[in-house]
């Protein structure tokens, strides 16, 4: 999701013999543990910070399907994306997808979807932070968004000189926050509570739809290892095995996360913004707390320390093929930092925290448009796995089910495809004016 995607210029193949032809050769040394490894990291995430708390707050006791859906879900959409990676191990992911079958209108609206719908997400994980470190310090909610815009100018500064946190350091981060759900699972179940599992559908099923809708951010992700595929040591083995583990470590990290919500504090959802918090204070308050949020602060630092130059990349990446002002592209080439990229960043960035802290900080629009762009990015996808996997083959079929699934989330997201119709809509206005300059100069 937060990964490098560059668009190519050129001519569009939409058949499978060309596409195999620009497959590109790889000598990869990653292996099955790995690989399970990373795809775990990039699905994981925040989520689990507050997912269960709005779900509950959405469907009640139902948020417990809302869970199951989307992780049934994601099984033939981590099998299609995976399917794609393994057999183009390509940097450029779900846009190489795109452009091989689609065309590059097709792969620049993924790009716009990403870059200006995905990031949406920032201000939710700055908040996110903030409200759990401010938690950890005993500090004033009212002083949370000067958190949260600090967790947001620090990556941004450190992207401007150059410096990375290593991807050890990430995957580590990572892994602190699976253990921070392994444990708040286990020291909260003995506190599970059968009542409060009734009523089980307060809100209806309109209630779980917006739960459903919620949940795509936790399962979101899939597609981000793709850039990284012809890293992998035999990908069409290493891929599969690895996306399979993955989507059982997530799925049984969310749904066993969802019912111990529900079963602690109730079906109308968490008392505060920080649902572990609310979880482990009921068992062990005197010290629990304090390590949940101290750990979810500073993996939510980690989550935007990786998110901007990633985005960066990708605007410097648009920039340079035409799809952005060629402004921006200065510093899309390999080793370079892309400055000007980093400023338009940062720009987004502001502008749409400003909207969030305008609001109250209220999150739930803002993962409710962060996931219907992703919903936008899926359909486009299956679509060209549809296109690119061989007819009837297992791949194939696990992209026709994705494509239908993918299809039906967007039906569910409803109003929220506002913000990524709009920029599907400039991208088809981008091709016409390219084409029409392109006319004019011939």
């Amino acid at each position: 999701m937060l990964a490098k995607l560059p668009l190519h210029n050129g001519n569009v193949t939409t058949t499978n013999e060309r596409a195999d032809a620009e497959a590109p050769a790889h000598t990869g040394r990653i292996g099955v543990v790995q690989a399970s490894a990373l795809y775990i990291a990039a699905v994981l995430g925040t989520g689990i910070l507050v997912l269960p708390g709005l779900a509950s707050e959405a469907a009640g006791p139902a948020s417990i399907l809302a869970v199951a859906a989307v992780f049934l879900l994601s099984i033939p959409l981590a099998s299609t994306f995976g399917a794609l990676a393994a057999r183009y191990p390509d940097a450029g992911g779900v846009a190489t997808f795109v452009r091989l079958a689609l065309g590059d209108t097709a792969a620049r609206m993924a790009g716009y979807w990403f870059l200006f719908g995905v990031q949406f997400g920032a201000p939710v994980v700055a908040t996110l932070g903030a409200e759990y470190l401010a938690s950890a310090i005993g500090a004033d909610r009212s002083v949370v968004w000067m958190i949260a815009l600090a967790f947001l100018a620090v990556p941004l500064g450190i992207g401007f000189f150059g410096l990375r946190v290593s991807g050890k350091v990430q995957l580590g981060l990572t892994g602190l926050l699976v253990v921070v759900v392994l444990g708040v699972v286990a020291v909260t179940a003995p506190d599970v509570r059968t009542p409060n599992f009734e009523p089980f559908l307060p809100h209806g099923w309109a209630g779980v739809a917006t739960a459903i809708s919620l949940f795509v951010w936790a399962f979101a992700g899939w597609e981000a290892v793709t850039h990284i595929a012809g890293e992998f040591r035999n990908p069409r083995r290493t891929i599969p095995i690895a996306t399979a583990v993955a989507v059982v470590v997530v799925g049984a990290a969310y749904l066993a996360l969802q019912v111990v919500t529900v079963g602690v504090l109730g079906g109308d959802g968490a008392p505060s913004v920080v649902p572990l918090i609310d979880l482990v204070a009921v068992s062990v308050p005197e010290w629990g707390p304090a390590v949940v949020a101290a750990i979810a602060a500073v993996v939510a630092l980690g989550v935007l320390n990786a998110y901007v130059p990633a985005f960066a990349n990708l605007a410097a990446s648009l920039g340079r093929d035409g799809h952005l002002p060629r402004w921006f592209g200065k510093g899309a080439e390999a080793g370079a930092v892309p400055r000007r990229a980093l400023a338009l960043i940062a720009v987004i960035e502001l502008a749409y925290f400003g909207i969030a802290a305008s609001r109250g900080l209220d999150l739930t629009p803002f993962i409710l448009i962060h996931t219907s762009s992703m919903v936008a990015v899926y359909v486009v996808g299956s679509l060209a796995a549809v296109r690119l996997l061989a007819r009837f083959s297992l791949g194939w079929w696990m992209a026709v089910v994705s494509l239908v699934l993918t299809v039906g989330l967007l039906v569910l997201a409803g109003a929220n495809l506002l913000i990524p119709a709009l920029l599907a809509v400039i991208a088809v206005v981008v091709t016409v004016v390219r084409i029409r300059r392109r006319t004019r100069a011939q």
